[in-house]
């Protein structure tokens, strides 16, 4: 493959498996103007808790996925259940920049000594009673065997000093019944559809997808401290690891506005 390490946020190019390229579709009164395109960059890249498929096991997973019917869209997953699928009772903080909202968060030793519970009962402790806005970039993304998608966000790749990202997810659906149900239903469809727009369905799997250039999105969730991953090596692909400075995430995303390039 052709991907090199041209700008802040690309993956390995060894762990490089397919490139998909989907040009922006024309925009009204610029008929005739070369529009942007994004590429989807597949590699064979997992969490440090999974194990690493070869190239050739994610090439045929892209034809089965292909092919398969989607899962649907309910949470399947047990750990801090209750957390993952409830929205922060908080006014909402904006932030401009996700340094100063990594910033923000207790620091993670501290939060391991409270060891907050993983069963499936586990709810939002005192310090993640927040909910948090900001504008910045997705630049991986993968889906999770929860039937969450896994969103590894950054700041503008134009924004100068040092690289940060953080983990957001777009959580699998809690029953109709629950109060959050329509927001993270409404968050989860915005997300698949602008896939189908620019991607042709191409949604992220089990491995993980770059993203060039970043999507640009304007996000709001709440405040999640990754109990499951306090100790030990973070989530997140292999190229962009050493670059998550927390286990924090906004999750489950309450809201979520993904742009085109401009």
């Amino acid at each position: 493959m052709a991907t090199s390490n041209a700008r802040p946020g690309l993956p390995n190019p060894s762990s490089v498996v397919a490139e998909i390229p989907f040009a922006k579709p024309g925009v009204p009164g610029l008929e005739g103007v070369a529009a942007p395109q994004y590429r989807i960059i597949r590699t064979n890249e997992v969490d440090a808790y999974e194990a690493k498929p070869t190239k050739t096991a994610v090439a045929e997973a892209m034809v089965l996925e292909a092919k398969k019917k989607p899962k649907g869209d309910n949470f399947q997953g047990t750990s801090r259940k209750a957390a993952k699928l409830s929205i922060a009772d908080a006014k909402t903080e904006k932030f401009n920049d996700l340094a100063d909202v990594i910033k923000s968060f207790v620091p993670d030793k501290t939060m391991a000594k409270k060891k907050i519970s993983t069963d499936a009962k586990s709810n939002r402790v005192e310090e993640e009673k927040r909910n948090v806005k900001v504008e910045a970039f997705i630049y991986a993304a993968s889906a999770e065997d929860d039937n969450d998608f896994h969103l590894i966000i950054g700041r503008s790749p134009d924004a100068g000093g040092a690289e940060v990202y953080m983990t957001m997810e777009l959580a699998g659906l809690p029953p109709a019944s629950a109060k959050s149900h329509e927001a993270l239903k409404a968050a989860r469809d915005a997300f698949k559809k602008f896939f189908a727009k620019f991607f042709a369905n191409n949604l992220p799997g089990t491995s993980y997808d770059f993203y060039d250039p970043p999507i640009r999105i304007q996000v709001e969730g709440s405040a999640f401290f990754d109990a499951s991953h306090a100790k030990g090596s973070k989530p997140g692909p292999q190229s962009l690891r050493a670059k998550i400075p927390t286990v924090w995430e906004l999750h489950p995303i309450s809201k979520i506005k993904l742009l085109p390039p401009a």
